[in-house]
């Protein structure tokens, strides 16, 4: 009987201990209940890429970006907190931990995915290079030979031109305004972007003229959040579905970018 009591003490502690380690993983609040716990939601913007986030006449943060973080915040039940980011520390910043999620114009690669997870898209546009109507229009990449382009440097745009038009004169910029005024200011031919930022460039200048010269490709924008966060794109995913029915998403499209957009699926 005593080798039985202290046998079932054993056990008992054994199991006490092993709750106990247990307990801290079980316990762990992922992103989406950390958000919903602290009842504020951190939402990486740009502030230099109109129309997707910009400050606007009175210095407030405006554009497609800042409008569905508002959204999403206002859907969450939380308030919203907007950091500036840039094209450059973006992704660094979501994996510092220094927002939740990115709403920043972030297109969805190979690569960017072994980093983060993205949701769905929320928009599209297209990736192109602009320049005067008296341009000839480029059928392929041959036709950009000889061209000086100003394109924002790191970007994905600068990665593609490097790599398939070596004939091009790139002129690298540190931001996306950067490349725009030396276009505007015609220290270049032409400029490099998607097509929501050379729509928004032709409405503010409208004395110059900016036409697409040449088609990239298709850009579709994603939401990104840290990978192993299933629950929060997964929350992500059916709030872009439920604001896609609901018409609020085409709103803001149409808002923005002047089109509601059909939009792909991964």
């Amino acid at each position: 009987m005593r080798l039985f009591r202290t046998l079932a003490a054993a056990v008992a502690v054994c199991a006490t201990v092993a709750l106990s380690a247990a307990l801290p993983s079980a316990a762990k609040a992922d992103a989406l209940q950390n958000v919903l716990s602290a009842g504020k939601l951190r939402v990486g913007v740009l502030m230099d890429a109109a129309p997707w986030g910009f400050k606007d006449a009175k210095g407030e943060a405006a554009g497609l970006d800042i409008d569905l973080a508002k959204l999403m915040a206002a859907d969450m039940g939380v308030k919203l907190e907007l950091v500036q980011v840039t094209g450059a520390n973006r992704i660094p910043s979501l994996l510092a931990n220094k927002v939740d999620v990115l709403i920043a114009a972030a297109g969805a690669t190979p690569e960017r995915a072994q980093q983060v997870t993205f949701s769905q898209p929320y928009a599209a546009v297209n990736l192109g290079v602009y320049g005067p109507k008296s341009m000839a229009t480029a059928t392929d990449p041959e036709g950009l030979k000889g061209r000086s382009i100003g394109v924002a440097k790191g970007s994905t745009l600068d990665i593609w031109l490097t790599d398939n038009v070596p004939g091009a004169k790139l002129v690298r910029f540190e931001d996306t305004p950067g490349a725009i005024a030396a276009y505007l200011a015609g220290q270049v031919e032409t400029f490099a972007e998607n097509s929501a930022i050379a729509l928004k460039v032709a409405q503010d200048n409208p004395g110059k003229e900016v036409e697409q010269k040449f088609l990239i490709r298709q850009s579709p924008a994603h939401v990104a959040v840290r990978h192993g966060e299933q629950d929060l794109v997964n929350w992500i995913n059916t709030f872009l579905f439920y604001n896609r029915l609901n018409g609020k998403l085409g709103a803001l499209q149409m808002t923005w970018f002047k089109e509601k957009q059909t939009l792909p699926q991964m």
